[in-house]
């Protein structure tokens, strides 16, 4: 027998919160009601079914009737409400309603709420309501970056084909935007990176998108991208534009690699040229300075030495106006001395009785030769003395007026 059984006497042992004596002396088990127990325990669970049973009868469909009335019969049933089951329906349907109208958004993401499909708000992160059914809340991510990427193959200014292999990556700037300006916003800024690709490589050379220019090629192509997007209200942001490649078609890659690789020789070609020419233009550009330093000190030299003969000759004509001749005897002497310096012959004055003395004048000179004073025109050296007969008569007369001066001057 369960512990929660009616009946079996007047107390029940099974019942673990009974207190001796819970239950009345009517021996039939009538709950509660008994007279002098302690109610220590929780109510029958078979009594407050019964109850609940009751009620939710009476709401339906009335009471039920009780035996024994006036007539001695069975009781009739009491009026039915027939609006009991429809309007409890409708609170549970109202309840569930409710509470599917709880939405929770993700710290990634916004939520854009339509109201009878017209924008109403955006809701930021955390736990949000809006009425089931009315209001529609489309949720979009605004921190993923998003990428797409293209081959493609188009004409250059020069009318040449490269093919391109480019990616951008890309985010949610405008949740609104994003959701409902543009039905395919993917496809969108797909077609809208294949034009802007296409407008900017048909507008450069070959060679600059196979070489140098593939950085400026990004840039060019990043900046029209968002342009075409911001017209087309997609409430997207450009984040990064990369070239991942740039290649001729593959049927005529060969020869463009020969193209390459001639440019390339061509180029370091300048460069060693270049190389050589930074090596050669500073030793020139020294020697031609040298030259100019060397012609400026020769011309000062010179300019110094004029200057210097020039005051010579003013300081000699000065005194030569004082004295003509002595100065010119001088100047005579001075001038023989000079030139006789530098000369190997001998010049001699003699008189006729007088002997000819011969003296090594060669050695004193720095030659070789030795002589010796034998006689007039003999030579133990082997070299002959060569006397200019004109200097001698211009000698002999000089020295007969100096001879005459001197007689005058006694």
């Amino acid at each position: 027998m369960a512990w929660n059984e009616p009946g079996g006497g007047g107390g029940n042992q099974h019942d673990p919160w009974s207190g001796g004596g819970r239950r009345g002396g009517d021996g039939n088990g009538g709950g509660n009601k008994g007279g002098g127990g302690n109610n220590q325990g929780p109510p029958d669970l078979d009594e407050a079914l019964k109850k609940f049973q009751d009620k939710l009868n009476k709401m339906l469909g009335g009471g039920r009737g009780k035996r024994g009335g006036g007539n001695g019969g069975a009781g009739g049933g009491g009026k039915r409400n027939t609006l009991a089951l429809p309007g409890l329906l409708v609170i549970v349907a109202l309840a569930i309603w409710a509470a599917s109208g709880f939405y929770l958004v993700d710290q990634s993401e916004r939520g854009v709420v339509l109201r009878f499909g017209k924008f109403q708000d955006i809701v930021n992160p955390g736990l949000h309501w809006n009425p089931p059914l009315i209001d529609d809340v489309r949720m979009v991510n605004v921190t993923r970056v998003r990428s797409i990427s293209q081959t493609k193959s188009m004409l250059t200014r020069d009318e040449n084909i490269v093919q391109v292999a480019i990616s951008a990556q890309y985010q949610v700037a405008d949740p609104r935007a994003y959701a409902l300006n543009v039905r395919a916003p993917e496809r969108t800024i797909e077609s809208a990176l294949d034009s802007a690709l296409r407008h900017v490589v048909g507008g450069t050379e070959m060679n600059d998108i196979l070489t140098s220019g593939r950085e400026l090629l990004a840039n060019s192509v990043a900046t029209r991208l968002q342009s075409y997007l911001d017209n087309y209200g997609v409430g997207l942001r450009v984040q990064a534009i990369n070239v991942e490649s740039t290649s001729a078609p593959d049927a005529v890659q060969d020869a463009f690699d020969d193209v390459i690789k001639a440019r390339e020789d061509r180029q370091r070609l300048i460069n060693e040229a270049i190389g050589y020419a930074n090596a050669i233009i500073p030793v020139a550009q020294g020697n031609a300075q040298r030259l100019l330093e060397q012609a400026q000190g020769y011309r000062e030299s010179v300019v110094a030495e004029a200057l210097g003969n020039t005051n010579h000759f003013n300081s000699l004509l000065t005194e030569y106006r004082n004295a003509p001749e002595i100065m010119r005897d001088r100047m005579y002497l001075d001038a023989m001395s000079d030139v006789l310096s530098n000369t190997s012959k001998v010049l001699i004055d003699v008189s006729e009785s007088s002997p000819l003395m011969v003296l090594p004048l060669n050695k004193l000179l720095g030659g070789k030769g030795q002589q010796t004073t034998q006689g007039a025109t003999s030579s133990q050296s082997g070299q002959e003395i060569e006397v200019d007969p004109y200097m001698l008569e211009r000698m002999r007369n000089e020295q007969q007026q100096n001879s005459g001066i001197r007689r005058e001057g006694r």
